[in-house]
């Protein structure tokens, strides 16, 4: 079902993703139908009221921010030279579930290269334990988090999610249903230039394949055409 509702978020006919998962066409076509219920039936997730949405400073350093000056501006780490924060943003997003209980679901994005690395939650918790949720979540960092609209937050993560893709990575397990949570953003959104300074920068983490990661920038960008730093 997983691979069913990533083919389909691409566009791919019921055909296309019987042949890629090696089904008969009917069962393809159930399996869209389930994917399509079940989307319909979370639809109603993605508009309960926001509580709180947060991202990192410094989450912008490196980005074309060109079309989006307002979110630039408030983010001042990010106009630094070289910040530690650099590469990554890490999205957390709180919505209302009932009345003394949010849904809390994280988002470790690499904006740089490989977009979502990571996905924590959907989790439930008491309102009052969000207060102090939101200062672990963010302990890594050195400055407190930016807090944010939900559509920036949107704007981020399927940002880079997209832009991953289009240099053949995929994004963490569990994005999808985490996605559904975080919602879609509007088309007439600012735009975020995805890479550092306009070209794919990986800096390879310690749970990474270093050498899977450059070979898939070598076959969908081409020497010359992104940077990497990797541990030997």
């Amino acid at each position: 079902m997983a691979r069913v509702r990533e083919m389909r978020e691409r566009g791919s006919a019921p055909k296309q993703i019987a042949k890629a998962l090696g089904l008969r066409p009917a069962q393809a076509s159930a399996l869209v139908r389930r994917v399509a219920e079940a989307a319909q039936a979370h639809t109603a997730l993605d508009e309960r009221p926001v509580v709180g949405c947060w991202v990192n400073a410094g989450w912008s350093a490196g980005l074309d921010m060109a079309g989006a000056l307002d979110w630039a501006a408030a983010d001042p780490l990010g106009q630094e030279p070289d910040p530690d924060t650099g590469g990554f943003a890490q999205v957390l997003l709180a919505r209302q579930e009932r009345a003394s209980k949010v849904t809390v679901t994280g988002f470790l994005v690499d904006v740089y290269c490989l977009g979502v690395k990571n996905v924590t939650g959907p989790e439930v918790m008491g309102s009052g334990s969000l207060t102090a949720y939101v200062p672990t979540y963010y302990s890594a960092f050195d400055h407190p988090p930016l807090s944010i609209g939900v559509e920036q937050a949107q704007r981020i993560v399927h940002g880079a999610v997209a832009y991953a893709r289009s240099l053949g990575f995929e994004p963490a397990p569990g994005f999808t249903d985490a996605a559904v949570h975080l919602g879609i953003p509007p088309g007439d959104l600012p735009a975020i230039g995805f890479g550092r300074d306009g070209k794919p920068f990986y800096f390879g983490g310690p749970y990474d394949d270093p050498r899977t990661v450059v070979q898939t920038l070598e076959r969908t960008r081409g020497h010359g055409n992104y940077h990497y730093i990797a541990q030997l």
